[in-house]
């Protein structure tokens, strides 16, 4: 993985407000830590820093130009606001060159599905162990042509170079079960059909009934004013 060199400035104004005025000059609130040193607030170029995110992934090593002095520093985490296409925040972790860290990858499937078969995807994201400089954008698992009941457990996939699995070997990523059939889908939807019991239409008989009770209630109101 490529490093990205960004310029990042000092922020010395904290708060809600404060990230907000950093937000319209167009830069993004962020958090830089670890290695035992104190945490410094930044505030990185927005167009640049997603455009690394967008090519590197959301592990993207970066070199950060803070004052003249370069750090390195990965990206541990972005936070996206839930609605408006922007960037709340940043967290940064400090990094030395040579040094490995735990980051989750991407899995991404590949390959042509065999006939009659669908694919479970049970795990999106892996935990690995790897060098700062080669951490893998994604991981890819093949599913070219497996046959019904094939599962892939994390444990049997290959790392790339440099990368220690960290999830649990046994832990289920791709599940090959057999695509239901246009019977089995006609069958499940009977089945959530049945048991539903509907209005029956009113009859003459229930009108008179409804009928007389109205009256004797009417009847029991006028002896108790009475």
């Amino acid at each position: 993985m490529a490093e990205a060199r960004i310029d990042a400035e000092t922020r010395t104004e904290f708060g809600k407000g404060a990230a907000r005025r950093t937000r319209r000059a167009g830069k993004i609130p962020a958090v830089l830590y670890g290695h035992g040193t104190d945490p410094q607030h930044l505030s990185l170029p927005e167009l640049e820093f997603k455009r690394v995110v967008r090519e590197q992934g959301r592990n993207a090593v970066l070199t950060l130009n803070i004052g003249g002095t370069p750090q390195l520093a990965l990206t541990k985490t972005v936070v996206q606001h839930p609605i408006r296409p922007y960037i709340e925040h940043v967290d940064l972790l400090v990094i030395r060159r040579g040094e490995k860290v735990e980051v989750e990858v991407q899995v991404i499937i590949s390959g042509q599905a065999a006939p009659g078969t669908l694919i479970t995807q049970e795990l999106n994201t892996l935990l690995v162990e790897a060098d700062v400089s080669s951490i893998p954008e994604t991981i890819e698992v093949s599913v070219e042509g497996l046959p019904i009941g094939t599962q892939i457990l994390a444990g049997s996939l290959t790392m790339p170079a440099n990368t220690e699995l960290k999830t649990d070997p046994e832990a289920l990523v791709v599940n090959v079960n057999a695509a239901p059939t246009e019977e089995d889908m006609e069958a499940e939807v009977d089945i959530e059909g049945a048991g539903v019991v509907e209005d029956a239409p009113e009859t003459e008989a229930d009108e008179d009934t409804t009928a007389e009770a109205g009256s004797e209630e009417s009847s029991d109101d006028e002896k108790s004013e009475s």
